[in-house]
């Protein structure tokens, strides 16, 4: 089962973000009870949002979206979470697939 999953103009993708990351950006696929996801590593802590913002934004960077298009959609104070991309799911699973 894939990491991502394609909705009405967005694409939702499981990730496992890991706070205080010495290694910050995308890590690669991790298995997961519910299926695979996305490593993230961010160097900030996880106080306040900052690292679900700091993972927003290194998915966004990876997609070549906007900041702004990526927000957290479940998962906000664990470390396993849902990111919703907004765009062209057709586009951005093309890069996905290629992670």
């Amino acid at each position: 089962m894939a990491f991502w999953r394609p909705v009405a103009g967005a694409v939702l993708v499981a990730v496992k973000v890991q706070p205080k990351s010495r290694r910050p950006g995308v890590q690669g696929r991790v298995p997961a009870i519910d299926g695979e996801r996305l490593r993230i590593g961010v160097s900030e802590a996880a106080e306040d949002g900052r690292a679900n913002r700091a993972a927003c934004a290194v998915l966004a960077e990876v997609l070549d979206i906007a900041a702004s298009a990526v927000s957290v959609a479940s998962g906000a104070t664990s470390r396993e979470k849902t990111l919703r991309a907004e765009g062209d799911p057709a586009r951005i699973i093309s890069v996905l697939e290629a992670l």
